[in-house]
């Protein structure tokens, strides 16, 4: 690509070309050029014309903001990507520092809360979406892309085809599940993925499973911030209070690095309802 070019048009194309072409999630993707389409709206120049100076002063109004720190790492990893392999400045923010990644803890919902969720759901296709999401530990990105096929119940798996860093794994498949989902094939009868959208040859939307979520939560009366991967999180330590290995919780995640999946062991109530409170022998 010619290193004059004027046009953020093309250049916003061309970061879209270089994303299809090195296999980027469509997720990375849309938020890769969110990111420098807002960059681009904040500078009111042409992008080809970056400096260091403005990269900074972009970070420093988006902390300014109350962006969090992992989002404007994410805008800081967009512009590098645009400078690197469309304009072709790829040391330009050699010296820029990111935002220390702030260490939050999930909220972990209890297993009474979980049943109180799914058994505010009357509708049986809703009550199926997240107990595939609690049962398995998925993603919703990744229990909105099943398919019929995904579901071996010779072997007790769930295939998670082509996931978060394009790989595939399998999960376990929950005997109480199999049982319902069953139930749910019989009444739905779906024809190639496992939860059909409105238009019966697209899967469901990941914003259709978030908002099930929200009305479940709301119909259970659970106050606690939680959303969809809430339930995620919450299978991990469940599974990790019964005294399941770090490493096989790891693999049914998903997860690259044991590094992640740590967190994890701060939000475990395993050990810690084992300390006494001094307040307890006064």
């Amino acid at each position: 690509m010619n290193k004059g070019i004027c046009s953020n048009n093309i250049i916003i194309k061309s970061v879209i070309q270089e994303l299809n072409i090195k296999g980027y999630s469509n997720k990375t993707k849309k938020c890769y050029v969110n990111s420098i389409i807002k960059f681009e709206e904040y500078l009111n120049k042409g992008l080809n014309n970056i400096t260091e100076e403005d990269v900074k002063r972009y970070v420093t109004f988006l902390l300014q903001q109350g962006c969090s720190h992992s989002y404007v790492n994410q805008v800081i990893s967009s512009i590098k990507f645009l400078n690197k392999y469309v304009l072709y400045k790829d040391d330009l923010l050699i010296y820029l520092n990111r935002p220390k990644k702030e260490k939050k803890l999930p909220n972990i919902l209890s297993k009474k809360e979980v049943k109180d969720i799914l058994t505010a759901l009357n509708n049986l296709k809703h009550n199926t979406i997240l107990a595939v999401v609690f049962s398995s530990g998925l993603r919703v990105s990744e229990v909105a892309r099943l398919s019929i096929g995904d579901i071996d119940s010779e072997r007790m798996l769930i295939k998670i085809r082509q996931s978060k860093g394009k790989k595939d794994r399998y999960v376990m498949l929950s005997e109480v599940l199999l049982i319902q989902l069953r139930e749910y094939y019989k009444e739905y009868k779906p024809n190639k993925w496992l939860f059909e959208g409105a238009n019966k040859k697209e899967h469901i939307s990941e914003r259709t499973i978030q908002r099930i979520f929200k009305n479940a939560c709301v119909k259970a009366g659970i106050k606690k911030q939680v959303s969809v991967h809430s339930l995620r999180h919450s299978f991990a330590t469940h599974l990790l209070e019964t005294g399941t290995d770090l490493r096989y919780i790891q693999e049914l995640l998903g997860h690259s690095s044991s590094k992640t999946t740590e967190i994890y062991t701060h939000v475990t109530n395993k050990n810690i309802t084992k300390i006494k409170s001094p307040l307890d022998s006064i």
